[in-house]
């Protein structure tokens, strides 16, 4: 109790709690619109992207951020494109997710090579991009990332109502008027953007997790699409919170692995409740009890 007092008296930890709280929020709202409209995949395809997209522009002498977000959203408009017009299957892209994975390998080396005579971190920045870096964080660092999750988060909030409507029936949102094509091009900048944002604080590789487990529990707790929505939310910031404070108490936890590992565990916890509420809704309501004679 007296560590978790003094959690907030290191600046780090206070830039890693308010940048971590405003990206789990987002990553937890724009997850379960994934999860609804079947699209874990390109949250998948991002995680690599990210990874490729932030290389690169340290290979090239460019800021990080510029790299992540550059990359994930004009992937993200290839994603959009590529559903619309549906001549990509799986084979395809998984194959371009591949290259794509490759041109990172290339420029970790270039970067590597370029910064090692001048005894640079080639090789920690590559890592940090890979399974995150949310202590390292500065406080301009979270700032900004705060300012853009809650930008995302307000703009999915907006325009959440018609997202859901065309995400569940497509068709027939369409015949009452809902901009489909619109929405969904601009969903997918939401979600690139929530992808490079949330490297930082998880890495390219967990991104996925931070997505899809508080979505997949919140969509199995309760069956209304807008109280799962903010249900997810609360579970992302939930398992941001646990997890920055596990890491705290025990140092050898890294960052990435307590907040997935919480929010995993919630998800997982779902199948238990949903096992007992199932058994008791078969058991026979004392009130419905045949009555037999003596």
């Amino acid at each position: 109790m007296t560590a978790t007092f003094f959690i907030f008296a290191h600046p780090f930890l206070e830039s890693a709690f308010g940048a971590g709280t405003a990206i789990a929020l987002v990553s937890g709202l724009v997850g379960y619109v994934v999860v609804l409209r079947g699209q874990v995949f390109a949250g998948d395809a991002l995680s690599h992207v990210a990874f490729t997209g932030a290389l690169a522009a340290l290979a090239f002498g460019v800021d990080l951020r510029v790299g992540l977000y550059g990359g994930c959203v004009a992937f993200a408009l290839l994603l959009a494109a590529l559903g619309r017009r549906g001549g990509a299957d799986d084979t395809v892209i998984g194959s371009m997710f591949a290259w794509v994975l490759g041109l990172g390998a290339l420029f970790l080396s270039l970067f590597t090579t370029s910064s090692s005579g001048t005894g640079g971190s080639g090789g920690t920045t590559g890592v940090n991009v890979l399974f995150g870096s949310i202590l390292g964080l500065s406080g301009g660092q979270a700032l900004a990332d705060a300012v853009v999750s809650l930008a995302v988060g307000a703009v999915l909030v907006a325009v959440a109502r018609p997202l859901v409507f065309a995400s569940l029936d497509p068709a027939v949102a369409v015949s009452r008027g809902v901009p489909v094509r619109a929405l969904s091009y601009g969903f997918f900048v939401l979600l690139g953007v929530t992808a490079g944002v949330a490297t930082q604080a998880v890495g390219a590789l967990l991104l996925l997790g931070l997505l899809a487990a508080p979505a997949g529990a919140a969509q199995r707790l309760t069956a209304r699409p807008f109280r799962a929505l903010w249900l997810s939310a609360a579970i992302a910031v939930g398992s941001m919170w646990v997890g920055l404070t596990v890491t705290y108490l025990v140092p050898t936890v890294p960052p990435s692995f307590g907040i997935l590992g919480v929010a995993t565990s919630v998800y997982l916890g779902t199948f238990v409740w949903s096992g007992l509420a199932r058994r008791r809704s078969d058991r026979p309501h004392p009130a419905h009890a045949v009555m037999w004679p003596a």
